[in-house]
């Protein structure tokens, strides 16, 4: 199944760097790398990314991150994919800029 990270620039700037990061500050908190599938991605953005310019969309393969990868109940009761690893560079099968429009994010055609 496809799945998506949402960052910032800054925090995209580390992965490509360093090749690996523990995540975004609110990751680093919980302990595991947030993710979103195609139909929680939007609302992800609008609720913790609301008017922010700069975004990074990361698309990723659930299949390729193996046993670190965990679906538990989070908002309204629906499964969410953790990550309880490091994520790599070479987890991100490609990402685009995820520009910010007059309503919203814009995703790319087949993210939502």
């Amino acid at each position: 199944m496809i799945i998506y990270k949402i960052f910032r620039g800054p925090e995209w700037a580390e992965l490509r760097t360093n090749g690996h990061t523990a995540g975004a500050p609110i990751d680093v908190a919980d302990g595991y790398v947030h993710f979103s599938t195609g139909q929680q991605v939007v609302e992800t953005c609008a609720k913790h990314f609301a008017g922010e310019q700069g975004l990074i969309l990361l698309v990723l393969d659930s299949d390729d991150l193996g046993t670190f990868l965990k679906w538990e109940p989070s908002r309204g009761g629906a499964l969410f994919p953790h990550l309880y690893r490091t994520l790599q560079l070479d987890d991100v099968m490609w990402q685009t800029d995820l520009p910010l429009g007059p309503e919203g994010h814009i995703f790319p055609d087949g993210v939502t």
